[in-house]
């Protein structure tokens, strides 16, 4: 399983429900990394989209405890429901997409994370771990700069020497 996120300079990741940037070379990234597949997030983040509607083109699981049922997506209403949903697919199409909490409740259990780093401070509310601080996760690759609607962004991925299983 990976987990894919854009931060700002402070692993900073939302405000007011929202993302912090509009970043048109991001968001070809996250569509082009999880196009065809399994994207799994908390029901915030499926209410942050437009008109509260699942991405196209990917299978939608929300964790949504006490969530109705939706015919658009997959509604799981506890972790255990949501690890026996996972076994449906392969580990490497399920990608994790927020929000804070989730991300901090799955981390341990992806092996990657292709994190998106902004130049800017976004003044976030919600954070995104620092994984260049956490032991168990190390820097696998990063990309030369890239400047997109006026912030300079790079992307990386990293990778969990301590993977957990789900």
């Amino acid at each position: 399983m990976k987990a894919i996120v854009a931060v700002d300079r402070k692993w900073g990741i939302g405000k007011k429900n929202g993302l912090l940037f509009s970043l048109p070379a991001d968001m070809n990234y996250f569509k082009e990394k999880t196009t065809g597949k399994v994207v799994v997030m908390g029901s915030n983040t499926l209410k942050s989209f437009p008109n509260g509607k699942p991405l196209k083109n990917r299978t939608n699981i929300v964790l949504y405890p006490n969530g109705e049922k939706r015919d658009d997506c997959v509604v799981v209403g506890s972790l255990s429901e949501l690890s026996e949903e996972l076994k449906k697919y392969e580990k490497d199409d399920v990608f994790i997409i927020g929000g804070a909490m989730f991300y901090k409740t799955m981390l341990p259990y992806c092996d990657e994370v292709f994190v998106t780093k902004v130049d800017a401070d976004g003044e976030a509310e919600v954070f995104f771990e620092n994984l260049d601080q956490k032991k168990e996760w190390k820097l696998l690759s990063e990309s030369e700069k890239v400047n997109t609607n006026g912030y300079d962004i790079k992307f990386t991925v990293y990778k969990n020497d301590e993977v957990k299983e789900f």
